[in-house]
């Protein structure tokens, strides 16, 4: 499981963002695609947050901050919640990430093969 998913959506105006991260074995955010349903500025912002957390660290990649997008897009103030989406879409993907981690590794401690020479006992 090197993928991690963030589907997050706006009620108030209906917009939909899933982003989805490919995380390296160094922990690095190798690619990072998304699909949006919603407004220009919805798809901008997801645009722009994909290319911006390429490359950087899973750490790195959750402090983006939705004003920095904001501020980037120039978007006006009735669609900063398009920037908080992208925000949140960043952050859900990486704690869906870390929890598959998580279960990977709580499976793998579960399961204990016996050695060869004592199962053919």
């Amino acid at each position: 499981w090197t993928v991690g998913t963030g589907l997050v959506g706006a009620p108030a105006c209906g917009d939909v963002m899933k982003l989805q991260l490919k995380i390296g074995k160094d922990g690095k955010i190798e690619d990072a695609v998304f699909k949006t349903f919603g407004c220009g500025s919805a798809i901008a912002s997801s645009s722009f947050t994909t290319e911006w957390v390429k490359g950087k660290s899973m750490d790195e990649a959750s402090k983006i901050q939705n004003s920095v997008i904001a501020q980037h897009l120039k978007l006006p103030p009735v669609k900063l919640h398009c920037s908080m989406l992208a925000e949140d879409a960043v952050k859900a993907a990486i704690k869906d990430y870390q929890s598959k981690q998580e279960g990977r590794a709580a499976a793998s401690e579960e399961y204990k093969p016996e050695p060869a020479s004592a199962a053919a006992q």
